[in-house]
């Protein structure tokens, strides 16, 4: 499990799934050529986050923010047992609650859950199938939910239509009355609050940790993949508004490349984290 130390606060990684994944799958028009491309501008992409042969190293999992009181789990992946339209992703039955567990983190010690967004692979874990019915998986937890994200999913068809992902792992939430909504800029604690960072979607907030004069950012999915920060530019076929997100990494990425800020990217794969510098038109990720 990756670990990083920002003052007195921790931050664990529980990954669910750490695959290779061809760019097409989030950058319509991007070939795996387009990607090695891409690679050959920005050395730095590999080896970790672009394999030789063009495709992206992309993680799934959740971050534990730790300040010895509060137990914050940021994105829940996607869960055990639910019917999903990516068959990849389609009723798994994996080990995450028991590897939580193994780090130190059994479900009943987890005190808030925050979803960055409310997207299939961000909230899986947000409930659990417990006798044919879905129950909340941290039932000591405060769900906290950006109030706007919240409402458009709440009328909105999910990404795949036949994904029931707001039925089956967010309204059952807000009906066993652990729910909060929250504004983008919320404040959870002392150490941590939420930078609006919308584009991918309505309500998009991305998760700040400041500590004894550090800090830390959780991106969620306004970037992907760290060709996203050498390219500010390019947008995934995933956002709510492409425009809107290249406007949001504009707007922040500035403020986070101050070569001290560790930018730990929620998709990016192993070693996931590190800081930001400008590079050209546009940033370096370095490890």
């Amino acid at each position: 499990m990756l670990s990083w130390t920002i003052g007195d606060v921790t931050i664990t990684s529980i990954p669910e799934s750490v695959t290779p994944t061809s760019p097409r799958f989030m950058y319509a028009d991007l070939t795996k050529e387009g990607v090695l491309a891409r690679a050959e501008a920005a050395p730095w992409l590999r080896p970790h986050f672009v394999t030789d042969d063009g495709y992206l190293l992309q993680t799934i999992q959740c971050l534990i923010i730790d300040n010895g009181t509060d137990r914050i789990a940021v994105d829940t992946c996607i869960g055990n047992d639910k019917e999903r339209h990516n068959e990849l992703w389609a009723n798994l039955d994996g080990p995450f609650l028991d590897d939580m567990a193994a780090s130190g983190y059994p479900v009943e010690s987890i005190t808030h859950v925050v979803c960055t967004h409310l997207h299939v692979d961000h909230v899986g874990w947000n409930t659990r199938l417990l006798d044919g019915e879905w129950v909340p998986t941290f039932p000591n937890a405060r769900y906290l939910f950006e109030a706007a994200e919240f409402e458009h999913w709440k009328n909105e068809p999910s990404l795949f239509e036949d994904d029931d992902v707001f039925g089956d792992s967010v309204a059952p939430i807000n009906a066993a009355g652990l729910a909060d909504m929250v504004t983008s800029d919320h404040r959870v604690n002392d150490q941590v609050h939420f930078q609006p960072t919308p584009g991918h979607t309505p309500g998009h907030i991305s998760v700040v940790i400041e500590s004894a004069g550090q800090k830390a950012i959780i991106t969620g999915d306004m970037a992907h993949n760290p060709m996203q920060i050498a390219d500010p530019e390019l947008s995934s076929m995933f956002d709510t508004d492409q425009d809107a997100a290249r406007v949001t990494r504009k707007r922040v990425f500035p403020g986070w490349a101050d070569g001290e800020t560790l930018v730990i990217g929620t998709h990016f794969g192993p070693p996931t984290a590190g800081t930001m510098r400008p590079d050209g038109n546009g940033y370096r990720l370095e490890v």
